[in-house]
Formats: structure tokens, C-alpha cells, sequence
């Protein structure tokens, strides 16, 4: 019976450990959220002239339901001013990937929030 009562804590500390890692895998490899951007090159700024991502870009950016994030993301080159992006979030590691979109690609509360139509 004291084996029992010895063992406790370090299967304790065990499932502890088990479930931060499984929130961490959560948090950096599948919690992502897509945000709607329009690029406007007076919100770019020059990070670094010999590195790949030379230029960030800070916009406003909105979710499929129109709630705002202020979102950063790196690029190599100045994007098109006026185009949508789509961008795919996750919570701790930011923009992971970007794709240009239409327009009519937008859900209708982005282009509402946009004032776009």
C-alpha cells in the first residue's frame, strides 16, 4: 500500500506533463484561424535589406465573423496596394501562410467591416 502512496506524485507530474505537451502541439501545430487583409503600402515598413523577408506589413485584419486582430506579417517583396489577402493565423506563431484573394472571396462581414461591396 505505501508503494501506492510513493508512486502518486510522480504519476501526478506524468499526466501533468502529457497535458502541456498536448496543449503545446495544440497551440503551435493546429489552432489556426484565417484573417482578411487590404493591403495598404503606407502600413509597410523595411526590416532588413539582406535577409528574405525584407518588408512588415501591420494591418488590421478580420475573421469569417468580422471580430478585428491588429495582425504582422514579413514578406520579400511590396505587395499590391488594394488586394486581399487571406491569411492563416495561429495563436502563438502568427501568420504561418498568405494568399491573394478575390473580392468575392470575402465572407460578408469582412467586406462589411471593410466597407467594401
Amino acid at each position: 500500500m505505501n508503494d501506492v502512496k510513493e508512486k502518486i506524485p510522480m504519476i501526478i507530474a506524468i499526466i501533468a506533463v502529457v497535458t502541456l505537451f498536448a496543449i503545446l502541439c495544440y497551440l503551435f501545430f493546429v489552432q489556426k484561424s484565417d484573417y482578411y487583409v487590404q493591403i495598404d503600402n503606407t502600413k509597410i515598413e523595411q526590416i532588413s535589406r539582406t535577409d528574405n523577408m525584407k518588408y512588415k506589413y501591420t494591418l488590421t485584419g478580420y475573421n469569417q465573423n468580422g471580430n478585428s486582430k491588429e495582425i504582422e506579417f514579413n514578406t520579400s517583396r511590396e505587395l499590391r496596394e488594394g488586394a486581399y489577402l487571406k491569411l492563416e493565423v495561429m495563436l502563438l506563431r502568427g501568420v504561418i501562410t498568405w494568399e491573394e484573394v478575390e473580392l468575392n472571396e470575402l465572407p460578408d462581414k469582412v467586406k462589411t467591416e471593410m466597407n467594401v461591396e
